[in-house]
């Protein structure tokens, strides 16, 4: 499998060093569709704030991906859902350090209909 990132030089506007506007896969052989995911322990509870929720999502996220003999390398596609806009920078920030500099087309997306102990849902799609 090979993937590719796609950033025009023109006729739209540029990438910044987090963030690109396509990823090509080439050839894989198979997909994993994650739904959105919490910042949930092992007994279904949220964590109290937003740093431990993005810590358990990432956590969980790794788990599902193990699950299929994956990794976050394997990440072509991640949507986050947000309570709130003022959780964009610690998402951002969580998300580039889970990554470790594996970029990928992401979108947040503020939401009001998550519980209200609920900061932060991630939904990924890998390819492998």
């Amino acid at each position: 499998m090979e993937m590719i990132a796609r950033n025009p030089a023109s006729g739209v506007y540029p990438a910044s060093p987090d963030y690109i506007h396509a990823l090509e896969v080439r050839f894989p052989s198979r997909l994993l569709f994650a739904s959105g995911t919490m910042g949930l322990d092992h007994e279904g509870m949220a964590a109290s704030d937003l740093k431990g929720q993005l810590e358990l999502i990432w956590s969980n996220l790794r788990a599902i991906l193990t699950s299929a003999d994956m990794t976050v390398d394997n990440i072509v596609r991640l949507t986050s859902y947000l309570r709130d806009g003022a959780f964009m920078e610690a998402n951002q920030n969580a998300r580039l350090h889970a990554l470790n500099g594996h970029a990928v087309p992401t979108t947040a997306i503020i939401v009001e209909t998550l519980r209200d102990d609920w900061l932060v849902e991630i939904e990924i799609i890998a390819a492998g």
